[in-house]
């Protein structure tokens, strides 16, 4: 995800904190980069392609002096990683950063458009400062016109912004993205991730959603939405190298539940059309879907259970039949595939053996390959015929999380775009879907807010011996992998089934003493079939978790029974969101009995051998 740095303070050490601050965020991958600095009546913006040094190289021919300014490293979304595209952007007096995603910007384009705004980049970003500048009149201040600027802004972001009229001030605004705060001896400072202002202060101020920061020389000052000025305690973060390396969190495995957002964002970056009507799979432009008439898609474990949600998302989308194997039963059978089948291999690693083995036995067969995975020139991606890569960023915990939702993420996309390319939806579901999946990290970071309530949850649970994980439709691999999860990390025995097989078995085994996991978003049909396993379930005595988007849920527990609200989400994209906090009550519970979270007993993160 991109990186946000700003400073106001020393003009001699402005451009050294900014430039510093994006290289503590390189680990976030980036595209572009660029700065903006500001002082009495004069700004210079400077913005370059590729690597930081490109954009060293170019400041360094400017010799620029300036008190205030703001630093960004761009992943592209919206345009092509150009320097026309990089951030800073800018409109009449106002510049902007921004981290996120504006879903409805084509419509506030388009509107833009028609009042005379002339736009110079592909962003959505850029119709942020258009938006603040049209409502930046004589004696508004800066904060005043963000505010109004964005009463109509639809998604998630992080935005710094400063103003030529204003040189002594930055104002940032959250909701959905985070930043921070800190401050030391007459400087201020802002970013996206403690690392990039922890070496000149460990007094950090984290915003909130809907807060609204007004930074000065001389003050800190926040505010919500409504305008009235709301405290934020500040927080000594005292982190060693290590701790920097795991942001501050007690295991990898946590840190990397938390950064799902930001791996959505990166993995669909560059991937939509600036209509919105299209997907888009530069790797795949000579694959010819038309030929194929279907779909076999091969994992192991975690990769596995992504690839059985993507069986529902091809068939549903794409209208190819799809089926999934395991790759190591895959690579002992006589296989029924030729040339018009599709082989789909999902590993995280790419160099996973069974994975990797059936994936070359399939090729030898005649079929055409695709690999999925995380990791450039793998041996997955060296050997299909077409590699198609998630963006999930370095994933060190052996428990996959971010890995997962990526593959999920990904399958979608291309489920979309094998939907266009075969002429199986129009442009109106086109639309409807890629919307739906612009709006998904949001969700995602709604969820991620469970963290400290399913943390209290896991005391009351944490000394059961069995879970029995249920659900349904695209639901059903989710209760896969929320068991397998609790396995890999806590050791606890637990099973996951389709709810709909409860009664041919499982159901013997509930009683008092058997927590039953249930994953019941509110979706059709799903819905009311698995209100019935909840029934059956209260009266044979099992203590229920249930996992939905309804709150009239809430009126049918009993007293020993538990309720997570996630937000409400497409069916489609569901398991992104009930995953979440699966993970979470993994974590806490393994985190409760102490075992090694980050490299769980007889695991390794890449299954090299059979």
């Amino acid at each position: 995800m991109c990186g946000i740095v700003g400073y106001i303070g020393n003009p001699e050490r402005t451009i050294g904190v900014l430039l510093n601050g994006l290289k503590s965020l390189e680990y976030r991958g980036y595209d572009s980069a660029g700065i903006c600095v500001v002082s009495e009546g004069e700004r210079n913006t400077v913005r370059s392609e590729g690597k930081l040094e490109n954009l060293k190289i170019k400041i360094e021919d400017k010799q620029i002096t300036a008190p205030t300014g703001i630093g960004h490293t761009r992943w592209a979304t919206h345009g092509k990683p150009t320097e026309n595209n990089a951030h800073p952007h800018s409109c009449g007096p106002v510049s902007i950063v921004h981290n996120g995603i504006i879903e409805n910007y084509s419509d506030l384009k388009e509107e833009l458009s028609a009042r005379g705004h002339e736009f110079y980049s592909d962003t959505d970003t850029e119709v942020l400062a258009h938006l603040i500048e049209e409502q930046y009149e004589d004696g508004v201040l800066l904060e005043e016109a963000v505010l109004k600027g964005f009463e109509r802004v639809e998604g998630s972001y992080a935005v710094a912004v400063l103003s030529e009229n204003e040189p002594d001030k930055i104002v940032a605004l959250r909701k959905f993205s985070p930043l921070v705060i800190a401050e030391s001896e007459n400087e201020k400072f802002i970013a996206s991730d403690v690392p990039a202002i922890l070496p000149y202060s460990k007094n950090i101020i984290f915003l909130e959603d809907g807060d609204i920061a007004v930074i000065t020389s001389g003050s800190i000052k926040i505010y919500n939405y409504s305008g009235q000025e709301i405290k934020r305690d500040k927080k000594l973060i005292n982190w060693d190298p290590v701790m920097i390396e795991k942001a501050g969190y007690r295991h990898y495995m946590l840190k990397e539940i938390h950064e799902q957002p930001r791996a959505i964002l990166d993995t669909i970056r560059g991937r939509f059309s600036e209509s919105e009507f299209t997907v888009e799979f530069e790797e795949l432009l000579k694959f010819n879907s038309k030929d194929i008439s279907k779909i076999l898609i091969l994992g192991c474990g975690t990769s596995y259970h992504a690839s059985l949600i993507g069986k529902y998302l091809i068939e549903s989308i794409a209208g190819i039949s799809t089926e999934v194997d395991l790759s190591s039963e895959f690579r002992y059978r006589d296989n029924v595939i030729d040339d018009k089948t599709l082989i789909l291999s999902i590993s995280q690693s790419g160099e996973t053996a069974d994975t990797s083995e059936a994936l070359i036995a399939a090729k030898e067969q005649g079929a055409v390959t695709i690999g999925l995975t995380n990791v450039e020139m793998s041996k997955i991606a060296r050997e299909a015929d077409f590699t198609v890569y998630t963006k999930a960023g370095p994933e060190i915990g052996v428990a996959s999380t971010k890995a997962f939702t990526t593959q999920i993420i990904t399958i979608y996309m291309m489920a979309v775009y094998l939907a266009i390319k075969r002429k199986k939806i129009d442009k109106d579901l086109s639309k409807d879907l890629i919307r739906s999946l612009i709006s998904l990290p949001k969700l995602m970071q709604v969820a991620l807010e469970l963290d400290s309530s399913i943390k209290v949850l896991a005391k009351e649970f944490h000394t059961y011996k069995n879970f029995i994980y249920l659900g349904r439709g695209i639901n059903y691999p989710v209760a896969l992998e929320g068991s397998l999860k609790l396995k890999e990390i806590s050791y606890i025995h637990a099973e996951g089934y389709a709810a709909g097989e409860m009664k041919h078995g499982p159901i013997a085994l509930i009683d008092e003493n058997m927590p039953v996991v249930l994953i019941a978003p509110k979706h059709g049909n799903y819905f009311q079939k698995i209100m019935g396993n909840f029934q059956e379930i209260k009266a044979r005595g099992g203590r229920i978790i249930v996992v939905t988007s309804d709150s009239s849920f809430q009126n049918q527990l009993g007293k020993d029974d538990r309720i997570i609200l996630i937000p409400e989400c497409s069916e489609l994209l569901s398991p992104l969101v009930t995953v979440i906090p699966l993970q979470f009550l993994a974590y806490h519970i393994a985190n409760l009995l102490g075992t090694d979270i980050d490299q769980p007993r007889n695991l390794a993160k890449v299954v090299t051998v059979e």
